[in-house]
């Protein structure tokens, strides 16, 4: 029985991955190839590599389990295909980021001020309703998720009301904050009921996916400075959540991210399959992965794949942190030389994917360049630890917050774009970003000629209040930027190394970008906000640019 999926996930021309969640231990298959599936915790998982495919066809799918057919269900939805990618245009990506589970029905589907448990239409669920009535050749040929797939510090109703019951019968459980789910099981609860709705669970089956996680998958402020994850290290309940998300953000989001070649070479999945229960195996690896934090060293999430002429590297912005405040990184200085040297590939398109934005409007900018240097004692130690509430109660975080890595990523981006002996240029180069609940498109001069577009969608559920969208719209003005520029110099960071045009937005609705390229020289962008017209989900688009 499938509990979960089929997902697919990492297809190239001849191959393609499919994940399941089953109900027991089984063997299950897909197109004749089979996989055992692995334990953890008591929960069924398996990936099956399907190899040997022809390019560029569309082929439909079963799942059997045990030999039983299981997917696809009884459902009047079109059925379940492969695409096999090809090495030329057009490419259709899809992303977005911040998805909070919530019902499809009122009060949950209206907008966040009018009723406390809104959250909006789900943009994902209303791309996935337009697809049902196109061919295949219209749908997106990889989802990008940047972050926040699951809210583990802001439980649905329904997952509140089971960790509710579940801490009240057994006093054995940990009791983080309310709303925090404890521990891996807690966990499952919340994929099941993000990923589990017929329309969802259909598109999965059909389109690609990338995934990377951001602070919500795990809790507010992750990682956000060395200070914090002294004091949440202190905390009792911290080690079990942690373990918790890092094991499972691995079995449902990050094992489908490697392509059949990288599972070979890691190693990881074969010696979970190997044995009867990988539970030990996979604690174990997470507490090491978390421990490092905040040194260099650990696992690496940060993933990159092609799709016909597109190189998309995508950059694991918070497990991978050096948070030494006399060398604060976004990753550590080995990660971002397999970041350099993927972006430096040759390819037609490149798209750099962060659930942080690296730009954002001058005055936040300013702010948080200005803050990370107060935080690192530039004004005294008592402005230090005013400036460190200042950081958590603003979540000043974003790669402006890391300034030797923001500089390094300026670089790379200026290096990236400029043609060299043996490597032209790519045709767009395109940062994409996530998390902060409204979407924009910028134009960034990042010097030597060289200009980039940054395009940030989020959320794709979890609209932002009134008062938060006045805060953006100030920070996002000429009034936000002097005070911006004015805040860097005060801590001598004043020099300009890139300069920021905003083309088009804020937007605060929920919202799912999508980028087209319909030949080796031509990129196009568009947004597309949810709403309901006539109390069915509808698709406006609010963004469409060349890029």
């Amino acid at each position: 029985m499938l509990l979960l999926g089929p997902m697919l996930r990492h297809v190239t021309p001849t191959s393609a991955t499919v994940w399941v969640e089953t109900a027991s231990p089984a063997t299950v298959e897909v197109l004749g190839r089979s996989a055992r599936t692995f334990t953890v915790a008591g929960h069924h998982y398996a990936l099956v590599v399907v190899r040997d495919l022809e390019p560029g066809r569309v082929i439909p799918y079963e799942v059997h389990v045990d030999g039983t057919r299981c997917w696809p269900d009884d459902s009047t939805l079109p059925p379940s295909v492969i695409r096999t990618s090809v090495d030329h245009h057009p490419v259709r990506i899809l992303f977005g980021s911040c998805r909070a589970a919530a019902p499809h029905e009122p009060p949950y589907t209206l907008e966040r001020d009018a009723d406390d448990d809104a959250r909006g239409v789900d943009a994902l669920w209303a791309h996935a309703g337009r697809m049902v009535s196109q061919p295949p050749d219209q749908w997106p040929d990889v989802a990008l998720f940047v972050g926040d797939q699951v809210y583990a510090d802001d439980s649905s109703p329904g997952a509140a009301d089971r960790i509710e019951a579940r801490r009240e019968a057994d006093s054995s459980v940990a009791h983080p904050p309310d709303d925090v789910v404890a521990d891996f099981e807690e966990y499952t609860w919340l994929y099941r009921e993000a990923w589990a709705g017929s329309l969802e669970r259909w598109f999965f089956s059909v389109v690609p996916t990338a995934m990377l996680f951001d602070d919500h998958d795990m809790i507010d402020d992750w990682n956000i400075s060395d200070r914090w994850v002294e004091e949440i290290r202190r905390e009792p309940w911290w080690q079990e959540h942690i373990i918790g998300g890092l094991v499972s953000y691995w079995v449902y989001q990050h094992l489908g991210n490697l392509s059949p070649d990288e599972i070979e070479q890691e190693g990881m999945l074969a010696e979970l399959v190997a044995v009867d229960d990988a539970t030990d195996i996979l604690r174990r690896w997470a507490f090491e992965s978390e421990e490092f934090t905040p040194v260099p060293g650990g696992y690496r999430f940060s993933h990159s794949r092609e799709v016909g002429g597109i190189r998309l590297v995508v950059i694991d912005s918070r497990n991978g942190r050096v948070l030494d405040p006399a060398d604060r990184r976004m990753v550590d200085r080995d990660e971002w030389e397999w970041v350099v040297e993927q972006a430096l590939r040759p390819c037609d398109h490149l798209l750099v994917a962060s659930s942080l934005p690296v730009f954002v409007p001058p005055g936040v900018h300013g702010l948080q360049q200005w803050n990370e240097a107060v935080c690192a004692g530039r004004w005294g130690r008592r402005m230090s630890r005013w400036g460190e509430k200042m950081r958590r109660d603003l979540d000043l975080e974003d790669w402006s917050a890391f300034a030797t890595s923001f500089d390094e990523m300026v670089d790379l981006l200026r290096r990236a774009g400029t043609t060299v002996p043996g490597r032209a240029a790519p045709s767009t180069t395109t940062v994409l970003a996530g998390d902060i609940h409204f979407a924009y498109v910028a134009t960034i001069d990042v010097g030597g000629g060289v200009c980039v577009r940054q395009v940030v969608s989020s959320p794709m559920r979890n609209a932002l209040a009134t008062v938060e969208r006045g805060a953006i719209h100030f920070a996002s003005g000429r009034a936000g930027a002097v005070i911006g520029r004015m805040l860097a110099r005060l801590v001598g960071r004043g020099a300009r190394t890139h300069s920021f045009h905003l083309d088009e937005g804020p937007y605060f609705n929920n919202n799912i970008g999508l980028l087209e390229f319909p030949s080796a020289a031509q990129g196009r962008v568009m947004v597309e906000r949810s709403r309901l017209v006539d109390d069915e989900p509808d698709l406006e688009t609010v963004i469409d640019l060349a890029l």
